[in-house]
């Protein structure tokens, strides 16, 4: 219990930290991997029109969506 404790914590820091650090930047000028831009172009290429600023729920659910 003691060192699943321990983890626990130290994970939770951790967790801090690095939501400190994205929150703290503008998101355009963040980069987390050295190929995101290569990520977003591809999630761009199969989904063009999704709203990636309002994720409606039941949007994502409906037949066209899926």
């Amino acid at each position: 219990p003691r060192v699943e404790l321990a983890w626990a914590m130290k994970a939770h820091q951790h967790a801090q930290v690095y939501f400190n650090l994205i929150s703290s930047v503008d998101p355009k000028f963040l980069n987390l991997t050295k190929v995101d831009d290569r990520i977003y172009e591809e999630f761009r290429k199969t989904f063009r029109e999704l709203r990636v600023d309002v994720l409606d729920p039941e949007e994502l659910k409906s037949e066209p969506a899926k």
